[in-house]
């Protein structure tokens, strides 16, 4: 089977399991009929990994740096959409204390693999 460079990436599997986790939100909140929610926290949950597989493409160093740059500002984005489901009572603070400690653990990742790059 034909394997993509990104495939490879601890950061992409990082976010991508990440990411999975948050479709299951989304699937949750949609069963509440909250489907702009749901939207926004998919979106926000396919951003990381899209830009991590989108800028393992890239033919310059710097080019694939700005891709990482969008995906760690996406895990911010899913932060802000987590803590306001906390807020509205759809999440409790103990999972969104879990899933933000991803979040800022994968950050960490991104930040570092970007700085290897250099």
């Amino acid at each position: 089977m034909i394997k993509f460079r990104f495939q490879d990436l601890r950061i992409w599997e990082s976010a991508i399991q990440i990411a999975d986790e948050l479709f299951n939100i989304a699937d949750h909140l949609e069963k509440k009929r909250l489907y702009r929610f749901a939207e926004q926290l998919r979106g926000a949950a396919m951003s990381t990994p899209n830009n991590i597989a989108e800028g393992s493409g890239s033919s310059s160093k710097k080019e694939f740096t700005q891709f990482l740059n969008i995906a760690r500002r996406s895990t911010y984005e899913t932060a802000n959409i987590l803590i306001l489901l906390e807020k509205r009572s759809l999440m409790s603070p103990e999972y969104l204390s879990e899933l933000l400690d991803k979040l800022d653990h994968l950050c960490r990742q991104i930040t570092n693999f970007r700085a290897s790059l250099k």
